[in-house]
């Protein structure tokens, strides 16, 4: 069986943190200023986390 290769995508977007919680910052159709405003780390929505976790290998 091959090996299992992460989503590069996913893996620039989302952080996992020293306790394993994902972290995503805000980047895609948001204004210069809104994302200036918003410059820290925002959790992954726990409906998503399943998938994200897939997706990056973890």
């Amino acid at each position: 069986m091959s090996k299992m290769k992460t989503h590069r995508g996913m893996a620039k977007r989302i952080k996992v943190t020293g306790t394993g919680r994902l972290k995503r910052g805000t980047y895609v159709k948001k204004a210069v200023k809104l994302k200036r405003r918003r410059g820290r780390q925002f959790d992954v929505d726990p409906t998503n986390v399943s998938s994200v976790r897939k997706q990056l290998g973890i």
